[in-house]
């Protein structure tokens, strides 16, 4: 038996229920549904973005555009507005479609730039991070010294994810065909980094005998990286030694040393105790380790280089007028 104070208590619970299911949305037939929607949507805003390009004198080709949409489709232009309508007064439902197609949009765009970088031989953004491969071309190259065939040659322009004082490192695996070479037909490697100041530095070595071989380049003081160039060249070869140049990459370091800007060993601070008085306390800067880098095949792979400005082979070149 049920109390009455029960029955009270589920007739409340049942039309709540009730008012859940009133709720509930109920699509028209004449409105899209929302896998179409998602398609039409994609291909409008492809063709709004086509329209926006067209000089003012071709104003009729944004009909053009979005007509063929339509058409696409199979559906009228009276069909999309009244799904629209319909869409907008359920904001969930199109927040959802929007997502995906905006996921799908994106898709795309990174595709065509990707294609846009290989058909015009220049890299894409770099990926963020540290310790990154940004090497943006093929990883194996095949040189007879041949005019035609005895050089790689690369330019990477700096992107929003480099930062000042980053290293960057470019490592190749050299297989001659014939052992070692001599003076006269070894490979000259060059690596520059040019900085926004019209400063550069750069290092230039020669290949004579297979394995890796690397340069190595930073620098502390001058400031946002502008670009990154470097090319290796085979002098003309009458032995037909050939080379394979493969495991190509050109990592980038960021900088994770906040005590290389210090002059002094030591800083004297003026702090106060508790109790009122001054006090003076010594902090101690402890010199940075300066990584040797050693090109040897078993040490091509050392996570975080630093080399000096003072190696061998390598130079800095300051823009004109920035010494007083």
């Amino acid at each position: 038996m049920i109390r009455k104070g029960q029955g009270l208590q589920w007739l409340g619970i049942f039309i709540l229920a009730l008012s859940f299911t009133g709720c509930e949305v109920k699509r028209p037939d004449m409105v899209l549904s929302d896998a179409d929607m998602e398609s039409i949507l994609y291909d409008y805003h492809i063709a709004k973005a086509m329209g926006e390009q067209v000089p003012f004198t071709e104003n009729y080709k944004k009909v053009l555009y979005l007509e063929s949409v339509y058409k696409k489709h199979g559906i009228t232009e009276a069909q999309f507005d009244s799904s629209m309508v319909w869409f907008a007064q359920n904001p969930d439902i199109l927040a959802k479609i929007y997502e995906r197609v905006n996921e799908h949009l994106k898709t795309e765009k990174n595709n065509i730039n990707h294609l846009i970088a290989l058909r015009d031989n220049k890299p894409e953004t770099s990926s963020p991070g540290d310790s990154i491969d940004i090497w943006a071309w093929q990883h194996v190259y095949s040189l007879s010294g041949n005019l035609l065939n005895n050089k790689i040659v690369f330019s990477f322009p700096a992107d929003s994810n480099f930062k000042d004082r980053d290293t960057l490192r470019w490592t190749a695996y050299f297989r001659f065909n014939k052992g070692r070479l001599d003076s006269m037909h070894a490979l000259t490697m060059t690596m520059q980094i040019r900085y926004k100041n019209d400063s550069l530095i750069d290092c230039t070595k020669k290949i004579y005998r297979s394995g890796y071989h690397s340069i190595t380049l930073s620098a502390d003081t001058l400031g946002a990286i502008n670009a990154v160039n470097g090319f290796i060249y085979y002098p003309d070869n009458k032995a037909n030694n050939g080379v394979l140049i493969d495991r190509i990459n050109l990592k980038r370091y960021h900088d994770r040393d906040t005590l290389r800007r210090a002059k002094n060993d030591t800083v004297t601070l003026k702090g106060k105790k508790e109790g009122g008085s001054d006090k003076d306390s010594i902090i101690k800067k402890q010199e940075a380790p300066v990584l040797k880098i050693d090109d040897s095949h078993n040490r091509h792979q050392l996570e975080r280089p630093r080399p000096v400005l003072n190696e061998p082979g390598i130079r800095k070149i300051e823009r004109r007028g920035s010494r007083k």
